[in-house]
């Protein structure tokens, strides 16, 4: 087998996530790829036993200016190209504080009214990339791969700015490049910011949707693969016995345990209130003869203390265990989630009967396990409300939901304990839907994990 070498770069936590926790690495090594990852969190990837090369990312202002504007404007065409308003919802406007953000504001209007076509589109894109190339940061990108020569750059999620260097320089030196498409949510949002030769994809679902969104793109470039994301839930051996996993972490043996499931502030303003409605439902249901307690695991991007007083209130029935994440401080994108955390939840999965939320994606955690997700689907009590998160369902990525009983639905509180004892009896047939959803998005085969998909995908580009 000839040396060939793989260059992966990890801009976030989502890429630790997905190719560093998983089997990736290990799938990469037997198939003989010399493995390098161009690590730009602080994250010490050495200390697990892998080769890294730390880069601090210096990305041009004008670049990212470049990408705000190309999202603004990809949303506006999503939005006359489909006819349909949801596009407006993605869009989240820039601070306007101070002088200089008003005046970056100023520049992104000019920036948008001038590109806003598909041909400007295609000028903003190659703007990007001559932004970078005048930076001191896309000339030691341009270093390192004349130096390492890797077969093939690798990026694990299409969104980073600080990867456009890295990308263009490859390309420039006739390196391939690929990324992975790291959301079930991410392409209607117009979040792809980066432009590579080939692109990694979760499934046929997905490989569509990135055509309706970019037909440039030739269909042979893209390459369906799953996500590692899901893996960890086939993988007995992280699995710890009941009675160490409920010593651990303050469980009642004698409970079943549900879990609500936190989002971030911005989807659930006022999801402290959805968790007091749960608390009280599953206290009613007690009375009646139920043990029944609350596992809470928050966002772990969420660093608010919003959840305090319910937590203080519920003590005997909520027990909360937060998510092994480092970092953070007030900065969710400095969050970093460790090895640690995907055991952890795995085994909340593996411990609870169902989960509780605002439209996650960890409808599809309990699939893989083959239990339920309920999903809130009304207006909480509070004075002044934030946001309706019934909105959140009519997102598009909501659509590839083939069954709308994919789920329970609760559309009132009182909902909340008749649902709860229905995923108790039998919950088989919105589990079934909920897998059959599950495969739809993400390519699955019981003889193959996506890692090793990947890592096969990765050898075609050889």
């Amino acid at each position: 087998m000839r040396s060939k070498k793989l260059l992966v770069i990890i801009p976030d936590g989502v890429g630790l996530r997905n190719f560093v926790y998983t089997k990736f690495p290990e799938e990469a090594k037997k198939a003989g790829w010399e493995l390098l990852f161009l690590n730009m969190t602080h994250f010490d990837l050495k200390g697990m036993g892998y080769s890294e090369m730390k880069l601090d990312p210096k990305p041009s202002a004008w670049t990212d200016l470049l990408k705000r504007a190309k999202i603004r404007i990809e949303l506006d065409l999503f939005k006359s190209k489909f006819d349909d308003p949801v596009y407006e919802k993605y869009k989240f406007p820039g601070s306007s504080k101070g002088f200089k953000n008003k005046v970056k504001n100023f520049i992104l209007s000019i920036l948008i009214r001038r590109y806003n076509s598909e041909s400007g589109l295609v000028k903003l894109r190659r703007k990007m990339k001559d932004a970078e190339r005048k930076t001191g940061y896309y000339d030691t990108c341009l270093e390192i791969l004349k130096r390492e020569n890797p077969d093939v750059l690798f990026c694990t999620n299409q969104r980073p700015v600080n990867a456009i260097s890295p990308i263009t320089a490859a390309q420039d030196l006739g390196i391939s490049t690929s990324c992975f498409i790291f959301s079930w949510d991410n392409l209607p949002k117009a979040t792809k910011v980066l432009d590579t030769d080939y692109y990694f994809v979760w499934s046929a679902y997905m490989k569509k949707e990135l055509l309706q969104y970019y037909p440039d793109i030739k269909p042979n470039r893209i390459k369906i693969t799953g996500t590692p994301q899901f893996e960890i839930h086939n993988d007995r051996s992280v699995v710890i016995k009941k009675d160490e996993f409920f010593d651990n972490n303050g469980l009642d043996k004698e409970k079943k345990y549900l879990c609500f499931s936190g989002d971030d502030i911005t989807t659930s303003p006022h999801d402290e209130y959805f968790l007091r409605d749960v608390a009280e439902e599953v206290e009613k249901l007690n009375q009646t003869g139920h043990k029944l307690g609350i596992i809470f695991r928050r966002c772990p991007v969420d660093f608010s203390d919003r959840y305090d007083k319910i937590l203080q209130d519920y003590n005997h029935l909520i027990v909360a265990i937060d998510p092994a994440w480092v970092g953070g401080g007030d900065y969710w994108n400095h969050a970093i989630p460790t090895k640690a955390d995907l055991h952890l939840q795995t085994n909340i999965i593996e411990y609870s009967f169902m989960v509780i939320n605002v439209g996650s994606s960890m409808v599809f955690d309990y699939a893989a396990k083959g239990k339920p997700c309920a999903y809130l689907n009304y207006l909480p009590t509070v004075t002044n409300l934030e946001k309706d998160i019934r909105e959140v369902y009519s997102y598009t990525h909501f659509k590839s939901m083939p069954d709308k009983n994919s789920v329970y639905w609760i559309n009132k509180k009182s909902d909340i304990s008749l649902i709860v004892e229905s995923a108790l009896k039998d919950p088989r047939s919105v589990v079934a839907n909920a897998q059959d959803w599950f495969f739809k998005i993400n390519k699955t085969n019981s003889e193959m994990n996506a890692s090793k998909h990947i890592v096969n995908q990765l050898d075609s580009l050889l």
